[in-house]
C-alpha cells in the first residue's frame, strides 16, 4: 500500500509540481492550501480519510504560520499528533529552522529545493519511523534504570510516565542509547539517524538534545542520562538511576 503524505502549501503551482513528482514515486499525496484546512484534514476520523504518514508543511501560509500549524499538530488527540513533519523554510533563515525543531518538526528543507532532495528527506524520515518496527522481539526494549525505550512501539517511559518526543527525537535517543557509554560527535549522532553528514554550522542537534533532556531528565540543568562532553559532543550514560 502506498504511503500517504499531506502537503500543506498555499503555492498552488509548487504544490501541483511536488504532488505530481511524489505520486510518480509511488506516494499517495493530499494537498491542503492553508493551515486551517490542513488541520481540519488531520482531525477527520479514520473512517473518512486514510491515515497520514508524513506532513510536508510550508512555513509561510496565508492564515497562520507553519510554526503554529506544527504546534497544533503536536497537540492533536490520537496518533496523528505523532505524525512526522517535514517543514519547508525560507533559505538562509536558521532561526525558523531552530524554532521549528523546538516545537516538534522532524526535519526541514530550505526553499528553493530540488524535488529529488525532498524525496530523499521524506524517505529518510519514513525509514526512521519504520526501523523500530523491524527490531527483534528480544531487543525491542532498551532499559536504563527507570528509563524504558520501546523500539517497536516507538515510546519512551520514565518511571512509568510517557515522554513526549517527535519521531526524529526518538530516533536520536535510540541511536545514543544503542551506543551507551560511547562519546559521539554531533556529526556521528546525526549521521546515525539521517544517513548524511551534518551540514556546516548546523547546530540543530543541540536543539533536539535539549528537547530530549526536557523529556527524560529529572533536572535538565544537571542531566544524568545525556551528558555533554565539552568540545566533542554527547554521551549517553550507561549507568542510570
Amino acid at each position: 500500500m502506498s504511503q500517504h503524505l499531506l502537503m500543506i502549501e498555499d503555492d498552488a503551482r509548487l504544490a501541483g509540481m511536488v504532488v505530481e513528482y511524489l505520486e510518480q514515486n509511488a506516494f499517495k499525496v493530499s494537498h491542503c492550501p492553508s493551515g486551517t484546512s490542513g488541520l481540519d484534514y488531520l482531525r477527520q476520523p479514520p473512517a473518512k480519510q486514510a491515515s497520514v504518514d508524513l506532513v510536508i508543511l510550508d512555513l509561510m501560509l496565508p492564515d497562520m504560520d507553519g510554526l503554529e500549524v506544527c504546534r497544533r499538530i503536536r497537540a492533536l488527540d490520537g496518533p496523528q499528533a505523532r505524525t512526522p513533519v517535514l517543514m519547508l523554510t525560507a533559505k538562509g533563515d536558521p532561526m525558523d529552522r531552530v524554532i521549528g525543531l523546538e516545537i516538534g518538526a522532524d526535519d526541514y528543507l530550505p526553499k528553493p529545493f530540488e524535488p529529488r532532495e525532498l524525496l530523499a528527506r521524506i524517505r529518510a524520515v519514513l525509514r526512521r519511523g519504520g526501523e523500530g518496527a523491524n527490531a527483534s522481539e528480544a531487543q525491542k526494549i532498551l532499559r536504563f534504570g527507570s528509563l524504558e525505550i520501546d523500539r517497536n512501539g516507538r515510546t519512551v517511559v520514565v518511571a512509568g510516565q510517557p515522554c513526549d518526543l517527535t519521531s526524529y527525537q526518538f530516533d536520536l535517543l535510540v541511536a545514543m542509547a544503542e551506543r551507551a557509554g560511547r562519546v559521539l560527535t554531533r556529526d556521528q549522532i546525526m549521521e546515525a539517524v539521517r544517513g548524511r553528514e551534518l551540514e556546516a554550522f548546523d547546530r540543530s542537534i543541540d536543539v533536539h538534545m535539549g528537547r530530549i533532556r526536557a523529556a527524560i531528565e529529572a533536572d535538565v540543568k544537571a542531566p544524568r542520562r545525556i551528558l555533554t562532553v565539552r568540545g566533542v559532543g554527547y554521551v549517553f550514560a550507561r549507568q542510570q538511576d
